[in-house]
């Protein structure tokens, strides 16, 4: 093995170990919150139970609407029917709402994939990041990020799409760049090649208000 090999192994290697702490990092911080709201539940009940000794049936049902509002932000937003994805979907949603970002998400993956872990680790997590940070940009009343995610016959189809206020994103050199600044391009190249290598398909495009990334890969 050369040294260029090598010293490409090294990073793929430290890319790897960043990207499985920041996964833990953001799967910590939804269980917190829902920790955080079983910890408050007897306290719940105790207060449900003051107004209803009362008679304060209307304290009551008010109580109970800002409880559904307050488990909605913690209950687990996407179930594909794929563990991993789940996994990945639920805690970027959790750190997206954290930053004042709605997620609109429609994702349903009924089929064992062929895909490993890892890829699939890569390349949603790298889409979601960036298009958590395009929506950062943008002021709060503009900032939305859009998935979809299915089975097209035999092939995973993905799409992310987050909005741009009208900003047209420009290419350079042919290709559409991170969004983070220099050094940071490494994942949308690890993306590009695991697409590539599992002979899948990958658009970018960037019209007035939006900017999306879609991504085709076979599984049969």
């Amino acid at each position: 093995m050369g040294l260029f090999d090598r010293l490409i192994d090294r990073r793929l290697a430290a890319y790897q170990r960043e990207l499985i702490e920041i996964h833990y990092a953001e799967v910590e911080n939804m269980y917190r919150q829902m920790r955080g709201w079983r910890h408050d539940y007897r306290s719940h009940i105790q207060t449900m139970k003051a107004h209803a000794a009362g008679g304060d049936w209307e304290a009551v049902s008010a109580y109970l609407d800002t409880l559904e509002t307050d488990l909605a932000t913690v209950d687990t937003v996407v179930k594909t029917g794929n563990p991993m994805a789940d996994a990945i979907l639920n805690s970027k949603i959790s750190l997206a709402r954290s930053k004042g970002i709605p997620v609109q998400a429609d994702a349903s993956i009924p089929v064992a994939l062929k895909i490993s872990e890892l890829d699939l680790c890569v390349i949603l997590g790298n889409l979601f990041d960036n298009a958590i940070d395009a929506s950062l940009t943008l002021p709060e009343k503009d900032r939305l990020v859009r998935i979809y995610i299915d089975m097209k016959g035999p092939q995973l189809y993905i799409s992310f799409t987050n909005f741009t206020a009208g900003k047209k994103q420009r290419k350079v050199g042919g290709i559409f760049h991170s969004t983070k600044g220099a050094g940071h391009g490494f994942g949308l190249v690890r993306m590009d090649t695991i697409v590539k290598r599992l002979g899948g398909y990958l658009s970018r495009n960037s019209e007035d208000g939006a900017f999306t990334t879609e991504v085709l890969l076979p599984q049969g």
